[in-house]
């Protein structure tokens, strides 16, 4: 494996923040969501920072590598168009399912709507590469993977994180994404060694690193991305910079965005946390000897797995992973009982978080239904999502939500529900009832109509 690109110091390119980010002294690169970019729309500030030599990576977080499908296609290619629209060296996703399942477990297919843990299995790990192998191959640039936050265990799991890795890495050569912050969610979620991890890591297929912040509830450390970053994550980051120099290192910030100053603060707490490890003088020592039940050697990556033919083990694990993530996502948006081994008052906990999550990312998605609705929107929503689970993405989910409200006769205030309707009509067709004819028009009304009655 080649020697990874140095990036230096970043920060996670979002809109609400794209002047702080502009105006941010040492900013080396940034990262943006990949399925919020469009290649031929970039945004300017992205325009701007691309001009000015900075370099921007797209991070995706729908492919779902984990999942027991291959790829798909058609996301795959998007994700190599932003890479060639902006530049960029390499692109990063993550380990882990998004979806489950549809016609390799003759169920409807769900959405998670967030990054789910992969069950640490050689099945899971099989798949996983080939998964791996698809998209490397579909890919311009090199790929990295990012290890995920998780609420919730596998039972009867094979493998440390560390090791899982190790393997993924080594058969592959892919690149690993770091994040430091996640490592602690799972040391605090579900007593996995920080050190332990890093200790059994390929330090010479890190990318680079991810640094955020979170809370601590009832026990249970949530991954927020929207509060500052906390000491032991830090620690964990000086830990990992005393082993290797980290290629790069950017700091996560998604929803309540503080000052420029907090942000520049923030940005320097990493700075300093890293220069900390590099001093203590065990970076280049771990370097050439990792502390790892394996020896630290060159990855290497296996020939591509697309030129050989699937064979029958291959589809029975595929088919073994699909039937136990479907199983454990519809107990999490579907009501299903828990699949066994797993702890029941955990998925409880993870099933309200993604629940919670929902409801907030249909209000960014479609923001004129908290005001239409006021404070009824999130119990109703929530209420809505304990009958319905998530199938065809957001923009999908808030249409459905809303013609559920009509359907049921709400919300009983005649002006909400009359502004609600219009809402609808305006967006349930593939052109804005603004540009329809009349007939159109007439025909959509009578339909919401009927359904009404029907209910």
């Amino acid at each position: 494996m080649r020697r990874a690109q140095q990036l230096g110091t970043g920060i996670g390119w979002r809109p609400e923040i794209a002047g702080a980010v502009e105006a941010m002294p040492g900013i080396d690169w940034v990262e943006a969501v990949s399925e919020n970019l469009c290649p031929g729309h970039l945004p300017d500030s992205l325009v701007r920072l691309r001009e000015r030599g900075v370099t921007v990576v797209p991070h995706g977080v729908a492919l779902g590598l984990g999942g027991a499908e291959r790829p798909d296609a058609g996301r795959l290619t998007a994700l190599a168009e932003r890479a060639q629209a902006l530049g960029s060296p390499l692109v990063t996703e993550h380990i882990a399912f998004v979806r489950a399942g549809g016609p390799m477990t003759a169920s409807h297919r769900l959405e998670a709507g967030h990054l789910l843990p992969v069950p640490r299995t050689r099945d899971a790990l099989d798949v996983l590469c080939e998964n791996v192998r698809i998209a490397q191959d579909s890919l311009p640039v090199p790929l990295a993977v990012e290890n995920i936050a998780a609420l919730i265990s596998w039972p009867d799991e094979e493998m440390t994180e560390g090791q899982f890795l190790y393997e993924l890495a080594d058969r592959t050569g892919v690149r690993l994404l770091i994040d430091v912050a996640n490592l602690h969610t799972n040391h605090v979620n579900r007593g996995e060694d920080p050190a332990e991890a890093l200790g059994e890591l390929p330090l010479e297929a890190i990318a680079y690193v991810h640094v955020a912040g979170g809370f601590e509830r009832d026990g249970v450390w949530h991954d927020s991305h929207a509060h500052p970053v906390a000491q032991p994550v830090l620690d964990i980051l000086t830990a990992l910079a005393s082993r290797v120099a980290p290629p790069g290192v950017l700091l996560e910030r998604d929803e309540n965005f503080p000052t420029a100053e907090e942000l520049e603060g923030e940005v320097a707490a990493i700075r300093a946390a890293v220069e900390k490890g590099r001093v203590s003088g065990r970076a280049s020592v771990a370097a050439e000897a990792a502390p790892s039940a394996r020896p630290a050697s060159p990855v290497s990556a296996a020939p591509s797995r697309a030129a050989r033919d699937e064979t029958d083990a291959d589809r029975a694990a595929r088919q073994r992973l699909a039937l136990a993530q479907t199983a454990l996502l519809s107990a999490l948006v579907a009501g299903t009982p828990a699949p066994e081994g797993f702890d029941r008052v955990r998925l409880g906990v993870q099933a309200r978080a993604l629940a919670g999550k929902r409801a907030d990312v249909v209000a960014k998605v479609a923001p004129e239904l908290p005001v239409i609705l006021g404070a009824g929107y999130r119990p109703a929503f929530l209420e809505y999502a304990q009958r319905r689970p998530m199938t065809g993405g957001y923009r999908r989910d808030a249409l459905d939500f809303a013609e559920r409200l009509l359907r049921d006769g709400r919300p009983r205030d005649d002006d909400a529900r009359r502004e609600l309707r219009e809402w609808w009509l305006e967006r349930e067709g593939p052109v804005p009832r603004t540009r329809r004819s009349g007939v159109r028009w007439a025909r959509a009304t009578g339909r919401v109509l009927l359904r009404r009655r029907a209910a």
